[in-house]
């Protein structure tokens, strides 16, 4: 047994107390004084010891021999297999003769708390164009603008910016190499999307990666009219995502993740301008320097070219 960091009595202090109390003779009050303890818990000790002799001073589970309102392990296993025949806990609560808390607590401890639970996992599906260009995820993050030190930083909830309002953070990311390019406007609507689209477009034509397909969400900006006819004037074929399933579009939502933890909230920032002014280094450092995990640990620039003498040039 674990003795409790705070506990006053060990094994060999007891074993001091109840000799003081049987050779020494000290009285019970005397004993409990010494030894910082009730004159009931001397008692106690000096009992076991009488009945049992060292052995019994050793600390025991607190755990009862019996526990009359606990369930046997058959009715647990049956509680289990009419949730497999997706049974309600009600139901199955009412068939048992139990309490709901019962089975609750059962079906929590198997992990079928829910009725989605007895879906089979869905088996996770990565893929990863061969090329860089072959695909463009783009997406979008809302930012809260910054008039001042706010409670993030602060830890006080006074601090809080009432009605500073939103700008909005474009992410466009590369499938195969994991190159980012990012910019920062005041709304999401189509105008700053197309805007983005055009500038994302030239910086990865610039890289030597001419994007040929374009993956984005359902939102609004993107489903425009005048979104389709720039990517059909850029000659980019235009994708969206499944409904509700933004795993789709991971690589972006992973990156945005990123960029929440590394730049937007990972420094102190006075103003939204100050915060905008190291989103450029911040995006360097991803695409030359930072390891990325899911391309074995190397910097994204890095799977842009087998060619070394056009990195040096992009690098330069």
């Amino acid at each position: 047994m674990n003795i409790h960091k705070n506990a006053r009595l060990t094994f060999i202090r007891r074993v001091e107390m109840v000799e003081d109390v049987l050779k020494s003779h000290f009285p019970d009050s005397q004993a409990a004084q010494l030894y910082g303890v009730s004159a009931a818990t001397v008692r106690k000790w000096v009992g076991r010891f009488l009945a049992e002799g060292k052995p019994g001073l050793v600390d025991r589970s607190s755990r009862p021999n019996c526990s009359p309102r606990a369930i046997d392990e058959s009715k647990a296993l049956t509680i289990v297999e009419l949730r497999k025949k997706r049974m309600t806990q009600a139901r199955i609560a009412e068939y048992l003769s139990l309490s709901k808390a019962t089975v609750s607590r059962v079906l929590g401890r198997a992990g079928l708390a829910r009725l989605s639970d007895l879906e089979p996992a869905e088996p996770v599906q990565r893929y990863e164009y061969e090329n860089p260009g072959d695909l463009i995820h783009i997406d979008t993050k809302k930012l809260g603008r910054i008039e001042k030190t706010g409670h993030r930083a602060t830890g006080d909830r006074r601090d809080r910016s009432r009605g500073a309002g939103w700008e909005v953070l474009f992410v466009a990311i590369d499938d195969h190499a994991r190159i980012a390019y990012t910019e920062l406007y005041p709304d999401e609507s189509q105008e700053s999307a197309c805007r983005f689209l055009a500038n994302a477009h030239a910086y990865y034509c610039s890289l030597g990666a001419k994007p040929k397909w374009l993956l984005t969400d359902n939102g609004s900006a993107f489903r425009a009219k005048s979104f389709s006819r720039i990517c059909a004037g850029l000659e980019v074929k235009h994708r969206f995502t499944k409904p509700y399933r933004p795993q789709t579009n991971g690589k972006a939502e992973r990156f945005i993740q990123s960029a929440l933890r590394e730049w937007a909230y990972g420094f102190i920032y006075k103003s939204s301008d100050e915060r905008a002014t190291t989103l450029h280094e911040w995006i360097h450092h991803y695409n030359w320097h930072r390891p990325h995990q899911g391309i074995g640990g190397k910097a994204p620039m890095s799977r842009l070219s087998t060619n070394r003498n056009n990195l040096l040039q992009l690098h330069s």
